[in-house]
């Protein structure tokens, strides 16, 4: 069993370790400067942005999603970027990605984001799994700069 619950101050410890190796994850590196601007911005609410911790019965952090609430040209509705979503390794398959995007799906839909949306990487297969079978594959490719 896993509950999902908006990120509290005393799940800093917890939520640090899962973006990092989030982070790692994705053979990625962020300073640590602004690691901690997140987990700020996350646990304030600032900048629209909301976390969620995915907690087991056992009470272990197994799980972590940002989201970014943000105005749309296209809608005159708010919409919801699920930005982070990580499970840990020893905690994958067992439903705690689906809880995390249901409970996503929730808060977008108290908050009246009529879009929720999400990216990942073409070689996640595993995750890919689970978004094929709860949202739809886009043909949106995404560029940066």
């Amino acid at each position: 069993m896993v509950s999902v619950r908006p990120v509290a101050a005393d799940d800093k410890e917890a939520w640090l370790k899962l973006f990092r190796d989030y982070v790692a994850f994705y053979k990625a590196s962020v300073p640590e400067e602004v690691i901690g601007q997140t987990w700020h911005r996350l646990l304030n609410g600032d900048d629209n942005m909301r976390a969620l911790i995915a907690v087991d019965d056992s009470g272990k952090a197994v799980g972590i999603a940002a989201l970014v609430f943000h105005r749309s040209t296209w809608s005159p509705t708010w919409y919801c970027y699920l930005e982070d979503l990580f499970v840990a390794g020893e905690a994958r398959g067992h439903g705690v990605g689906k809880a995390l995007i249901e409970a996503t799906y929730a808060e977008a839909d108290r908050r009246g984001a009529t879009r929720t949306y999400w990216a990942t990487q073409e070689s996640n297969a595993t995750a890919r799994e689970l978004y094929d079978r709860i949202g739809t594959l886009t043909d949106f490719l995404q560029y940066r700069r």
